[in-house]
Formats: C-alpha cells, sequence, structure tokens
C-alpha cells in the first residue's frame, strides 16, 4: 500500500478554497486507490522544512507541499531524501524526485472578471488579494483584462492586499472598502481572508467572487462565480500516476483546456446571469483554450493587453 504524506500551508483545512481543496483529492485517493495517507497542519512558515523531513523519515513514497510559500523549504529538503518521492503545488523547484504542480491561474481568472464586467451596475470592480506576490498577480491580471473585455468602459479600483492568508476579518474590511467606493463585484485570491469578503458581499447586498473551490454556497445568490482552481485533481492524479507507474518529475501544468482551472456551475446565479451573458461566456472559454485569446499573466502584460 502507497504511503502519501501531505503538509497543508499555514491556511490548513477549514479553509473551504485552497488547502480544502487539495484535502479532497487527498480523500478521494484514499476512498478509490487504497492508499495509506498522512498529514501535517503547519502553524507558521518555519515549520514547512520540519513538517517535510518528518514525513520523509516516517517512510512516505510520495510527500505533497500544498503551496508556494513551501518552495525554500521543499528545495532543502527533497535532495536530501532521493530515494523519497515530492509534489509541490503552485512552485517549482528543480530536483530529480520532484514534480512540480502549477496552474494557469489568469486564465480561470480572465473568466471571473469576464462575468463581473457582464455584471457590474456601477461600473465598478474590485479585487482583495492575500500576499502581494507574483501568483496572486497571476489572478489580478487575468481578472482585471476579463473585465475589461466584457466591458471596455469598466472602472477596476486599486486592488487591496491582505498581507495574510488566514485574517477572515482583515478581508471583510477590504472588501467593505471597495464596496464603499463603489465597486458591486469583489474577487479575491487570499486563501481564508476571503470569507470575509464573502462575509462582506452578503452584508452589503453586493457581489463576492469565489476562489480555488466551489464557494457559491457560502453565500447563495451573492457569490456571483467561483474561479476553480483543481488542486485536488492534480493531487489525485499524481498519486494515481505513481500507483500505475506513469511518475514522472518536472513541471506539470493545469490551465482552462485541461480542465484545470474554470468557473463554478453558478447554481445559485444562474437566473441572474441570464442565458445570454452565459453563451458570451462560453463563447470567450472557447477563444482563450483556441488560442485566439492570450490571457495576460503579469501586470506589465495586462498594460499592453488589448481588448479584442
Amino acid at each position: 500500500m502507497l504511503k502519501i504524506g501531505l503538509v497543508f500551508d499555514s491556511g490548513g483545512r477549514g479553509d473551504k478554497s485552497f488547502n480544502d481543496s487539495a484535502y479532497r483529492g487527498l480523500e478521494r485517493a484514499i476512498k478509490e486507490l487504497g492508499i495509506d495517507a498522512k498529514t501535517v497542519d503547519s502553524a507558521r512558515e518555519s515549520d514547512y522544512a520540519t513538517n517535510l523531513e518528518t514525513l520523509a523519515e516516517s517512510g512516505c513514497d510520495l510527500i505533497f507541499a500544498i503551496g508556494i510559500n513551501m518552495q525554500k523549504a521543499m528545495s532543502e529538503v527533497a535532495p536530501k531524501h532521493l530515494n523519497v518521492k515530492f509534489a509541490i503545488v503552485d512552485a517549482p523547484v528543480d530536483s530529480p524526485n520532484v514534480r512540480s504542480l502549477v496552474f494557469k491561474e489568469e486564465e480561470g481568472s480572465f473568466l471571473a472578471g469576464y462575468v463581473a464586467g457582464l455584471m457590474t451596475k456601477t461600473g465598478k470592480i474590485g479585487f482583495v488579494g492575500g500576499q502581494e506576490i507574483d501568483l496572486i498577480k497571476k489572478f489580478q491580471a487575468g481578472y482585471e483584462a476579463g473585465a475589461r473585455t466584457a466591458n471596455p468602459a469598466i472602472v477596476v479600483l486599486p486592488a487591496k492586499y491582505t498581507g495574510d492568508w488566514n485574517n477572515v476579518d482583515l478581508g471583510k474590511q477590504n472588501a467593505k472598502t471597495l464596496y464603499g467606493q463603489g465597486a458591486d463585484v469583489v474577487y479575491h485570491a487570499a486563501g481564508k481572508c476571503g470569507l470575509g469578503v464573502i462575509n462582506a458581499a452578503q452584508e452589503e447586498g453586493k457581489y463576492a467572487i469565489g476562489v480555488d473551490s466551489d464557494q457559491d454556497y457560502l453565500a447563495e445568490g451573492r457569490v456571483l462565480t467561483s474561479m476553480i482552481k483543481r488542486v485536488d485533481e492534480s493531487v489525485f492524479q499524481t498519486i494515481n500516476d505513481l500507483k500505475e507507474g506513469r511518475w514522472d518529475t518536472g513541471v506539470k501544468v493545469y490551465d482552462l483546456k485541461s480542465n484545470g482551472v474554470g468557473l463554478s456551475e453558478m447554481q445559485f446565479t444562474k437566473d441572474a446571469i441570464g442565458e445570454a451573458n452565459l453563451a458570451k461566456i462560453k463563447e470567450v472559454q472557447d477563444k482563450i483554450i483556441a488560442g485566439e485569446i492570450k490571457v495576460p499573466a503579469t501586470m506589465d502584460e495586462l498594460a499592453t493587453y488589448r481588448v479584442r
């Protein structure tokens, strides 16, 4: 029986977003593949290397590091345990025993922004990010480009960054500021902080857009859609590849074409969005997959993006 280890980012289980998605993939592997699994929580960043070492020394066949903040720890630990296989979500690590699972978050975020651009009534939208790092800038760049594509006259308010993944109150405070400035749609890419954005949308009678997991149910009718990042699928596929003898290392990319990112089913907002807009969203999605729309992944690329 394969023994799989998984180290959570500091947000941990219960974030209803990134870490919970990873855990769903592990749970599926337990049920469908018959693996043995051990998970470790991380209270702070200084725990990452210790947690990875502990699992490596416990006889795990494969160990997952969930999150870009574990890049340094993984780079230190993996080369010392070449008999163990590792996988890390959101960060490239160059080691002969590491698979890096990365996503084109900008593509899914473009669709989220497109929905926001179609649905805004005030003509103003906002974005709340967690740590102000290149990874989260991908979400922001794609979102702004999608919104502009749907509505070239749209005003995207200056983004808010919490500098934190876990403080729900801080997410709520930043979202309320944006709503107070006239935004009626706010997208978050802030981990557990983002739960505060959804709370604010519910209180203000505005829209939020969820991230990573389907968060639409958290405030039915107030979460316009969620940009789903299939961390669960990447975890499951990686374990299955090992079991089936297809393990390889290097970077594996999950994009819109491979269903690695995308939008929720919008089950609580479909009627409000309407069939005509849903058809437009599908058309834009098809254009991204076909390469007809090149989605900006950085703020520099966003600056030169032109609406087609």
